[in-house]
């Protein structure tokens, strides 16, 4: 008896020992955080942007309630780009673009695609062109047939880019040493190679032009999409990565100091500066119902007026890292929640 006793006792205070030196297992993350809890040999959660500080701009995600909400399952929804009855959306974990019927709410087609499409997606010539960084290809989907008709070696510099139309050619930044190709939808090749500034990433077309960012020169250059030179380098914020075109300007995200830039297209010059308090990476940039749309996460949606020069409304929590705006509706990806939202703006 005295035996099984100092067994018992031995095994008792090995037990309590081996509690000691073991942690305990971390929870899984909350819903929609898309990181993990700090703990040993990890690291803290970036701290959230600020946002702006203008008094009742600010609002909850919660008070938004959508209209529709498309389920991409196991996958992450990014890249948006708007078609007359369509907005397509790029799923980079499962190879594959979504297309959303805009009349009846539903996902009409799920397009295999290159492997992990990246750096935007773009409209033109009846086709979705899909930049994928997993075979550094650019893949062409028929929107009369939702199928790749085309896979072209042609790959994009960046992951964190764009990709443009204009009325006779697709643009795209396929070297990051510094080279923005002009590509020819009827052959499917590289029509021209145009010499940008090193690190270049995102493309718009606007104005006759095509604008490229370089977020470490702090740069946007301007490309007459006729002649292919480049006319004019325009200073604007901190890393300016994601642009869009509307209401006669470029409209740079600076990822770097959390501002927007306007430029006008016309004289070349920044035309305004805005507090937007959107510093970090990730987000996106869109222009469309008449406003300015932004998206970063843990500040999903922050609305501009073209007017004023100044944020409206900005909407804090989970949520966002694509933004589009058109068919009467704000369309958000929400990546980590593995959504889409079709947004009524008259809600806000």
């Amino acid at each position: 008896m005295r035996m099984k006793w100092l067994i018992a006792a031995c095994l008792g205070l090995a037990i309590a020992l081996i509690a000691q030196e073991t942690p305990a297992q971390e929870p899984a993350p909350p819903s929609g955080t898309g990181a993990p809890p700090a703990g040993p040999g990890r690291r803290a959660r970036r701290p959230p942007p600020p946002g702006v500080s203008t008094p009742g701009v600010k609002r909850e995600m919660t008070t938004i309630t959508p209209i529709a909400v498309f389920d991409a399952g196991s996958g992450s929804p990014d890249w948006q780009v708007l078609t007359e009855d369509s907005v397509w959306v790029a799923n980079g974990p499962i190879s594959s673009v979504h297309r959303l019927d805009v009349k009846t709410n539903k996902i009409a087609a799920t397009i295999a695609v290159g492997k992990k499409p990246c750096s935007g997606l773009a409209a033109g010539f009846g086709s979705i062109w899909v930049p994928s960084c997993g075979d550094k290809i650019l893949g062409r989907i028929d929107i009369a047939t939702n199928m790749l008709t085309a896979t072209l070696p042609i790959p994009p510099a960046e992951s964190e880019g764009g990709i443009a139309t204009s009325e006779d050619a697709v643009w795209l930044v396929t070297d990051a040493a510094g080279k923005l190709s002009r590509i020819d939808p009827k052959t499917n090749t590289v029509a021209a190679l145009i010499d940008v500034p090193a690190g270049s990433a995102s493309v718009v077309y606007g104005d006759g032009a095509v604008w490229v960012t370089t977020p470490k020169a702090d740069m946007l250059t301007r490309v007459d999409a006729k002649t292919n030179k480049v006319t004019d380098s325009i200073p604007v914020g901190k890393g300016p990565r994601f642009e869009t075109f509307g209401g006669g300007a470029i409209w740079t995200l600076n990822q770097g100091d959390g501002t927007i830039t306007r430029v006008d297209t016309k004289t070349r010059k920044v035309a305004a500066t805005i507090e937007c308090g959107l510093i970090g990476t990730g987000g996106e940039i869109a222009y469309g119902l008449g406003h300015v749309w932004a998206t970063l996460f843990r500040i999903p949606i922050t609305e501009v007026d073209p007017a004023t020069n100044t944020v409206i409304r900005q909407w804090t929590g989970d949520g966002g890292d694509s933004i589009r705006a058109g068919h009467g509706s704000v369309w958000l990806s929400n990546l980590r929640a593995h959504t889409i939202w079709r947004i009524d703006p008259g809600q806000f």
